[in-house]
């Protein structure tokens, strides 16, 4: 939550500063929260440090996109983003039972102050490895309000929404409905998907760079065959399984070229603002998402949830198909 509501103002405040020490301040902000979390005793110091870590992590997402769009030339800009979003992918899929293993095995207070020790490593490779770029002056910067009418930015942002809330209806329970389906362990049905989510991640960064378009409309056509499969088909056998793992493989490769658009559309200079407010859509999508796969597992069973992402997934293909003009051409201009 903290990370949603204070991605879009702190970004906004941040843009006219150089962007490589709010990077290490960031990181720095991160390493200290995570350190007086591991150490404190006070539930309220406990509960203000995750807010304040959250905050730097809502910062994090906002502005890592944007970077490494600056960094590359527009050529291979896709592919830099790409590799951005692996390392998000393989931390959120590899973050927390490496978390969980650590504070089982040594305590949570250890798995708290290791985050801060890797925060601190990243501090010293960024000062040593990564460039510097100006901020943005303010008499150049164009407001918030305004980028969020630049053309196709509004547009992408819709798609963001059904994406991932069709997405994350499914998802978040997953268990349930493979339990439902009789497909056999939960356990290996997430491994296929991540498998295929970190395949989809490398066709992805191939490909985007080239057939931006042309690769967003197959793996939003994928999530919607996939779907239609698993809402048709259940036991165990190959074509459930091997629906998780197009699923995983399609959606895999999303997130990059939602944010890929996003910045052509908006323009490298305006890729923080820009991407702060898909930052938040994002997060909002999959909070919207979880609530409403969860009223559909309560009203109507497991088997209802692939029915319920299908048309979220499809309106979303339909959207891209149209937008062909602005927020999702062929090629960048």
């Amino acid at each position: 939550m903290a990370s949603t509501l204070s991605a879009i103002p702190l970004t906004a405040l941040l843009r006219g500063l150089p962007r490589r020490p709010v990077l290490v301040g960031t990181l720095a902000g991160f390493a200290l929260f995570n350190t007086v979390t591991a150490v404190s005793s006070s539930y309220a110091v406990t509960f203000g440090a995750r807010v304040l870590a959250g905050v730097m992590g809502g910062i994090l997402w906002a502005m890592l996109v944007g970077y490494a769009a600056r960094m590359v030339p527009v050529e291979r800009r896709g592919r830099a983003i790409a590799i951005v979003s692996a390392g998000i992918t393989v931390a959120l899929c590899a973050g927390i039972p490496a978390g969980a293993a650590l504070a089982s095995a040594f305590g949570w207070r250890t798995a708290f102050l290791g985050l801060a020790v890797v925060a601190v490593a990243l501090v010293g490779w960024v000062l040593w490895k990564v460039p510097d770029f100006p901020g943005e002056a303010a008499t150049v910067r164009v407001p918030l309000r305004r980028v969020a009418v630049l053309p196709g930015v509004r547009t992408i942002l819709g798609v963001t929404v059904l994406v991932l809330v069709g997405h994350q209806a499914m998802y978040t329970y997953l268990a349930p409905f493979v339990a439902f389906a009789g497909m056999g362990r939960t356990s290996v049905v997430l491994l296929v998907f991540g498998v295929g989510t970190v395949v989809g991640i490398w066709v992805t960064g191939v490909a985007i760079d080239r057939f931006p378009r042309v690769t967003l409309v197959v793996v939003l056509a994928v999530v919607a065959g996939a779907m239609t499969v698993l809402a048709v088909s259940g036991g165990p056998g190959w074509a459930p399984l091997g629906a998780v793992a197009l699923w995983g493989a399609a959606f895999g490769g999303v997130p990059t070229l939602l944010q890929s658009a996003l910045v052509d559309a908006s323009g490298a200079g305006n890729a923080d603002a820009a991407t702060s407010m898909q930052t938040t859509v994002y997060n909002a999508g999959i909070a919207a998402g979880s609530l409403a796969g969860g009223l559909v597992l309560e009203g109507a069973g497991a088997g209802a949830l692939p029915w319920t992402s299908l048309p979220l997934v499809a309106a979303a293909l339909a959207v891209v198909v149209a937008a062909r003009r602005r927020a999702f051409p062929a090629r960048r201009s």
